[in-house]
């Protein structure tokens, strides 16, 4: 059986002085996600905002314990991230009835 888990969380990224800076941020962060896992990610929000980003990842598996585990690692990666704080962050799991 096919679930989804979906990952929206918000970041600061208090140093950028405008547009260009913090998509270059998001860039680097969406492009080292990718990388690291099979997932998709997506900016969801406060898109004209320079020091405020909320993106969105969705990552599709036939386990609900995997999928939890895969979004726990990305949210420590975030955590982690040197160019931005994790402000605000939202996990669900959605499965076919």
């Amino acid at each position: 059986m096919l679930h989804i888990g979906v990952l929206q969380f918000t970041l600061e990224i208090p140093h950028a002085t405008s547009l260009k800076e913090k998509r270059s941020v998001i860039k680097g962060l969406r492009e080292r996600l990718r990388r690291a896992h099979n997932i998709s990610i997506a900016e969801t929000d406060d898109q004209e905002e320079w020091t405020v980003a909320t993106l969105g990842i969705t990552a599709a598996g036939s386990d609900i314990p995997q999928l939890n585990s895969l979004l726990d690692r990305i949210l420590n990666t975030l955590q982690d991230w040197r160019d931005a704080s994790l402000m605000d962050h939202r996990i669900e799991i959605f499965s076919p009835q």
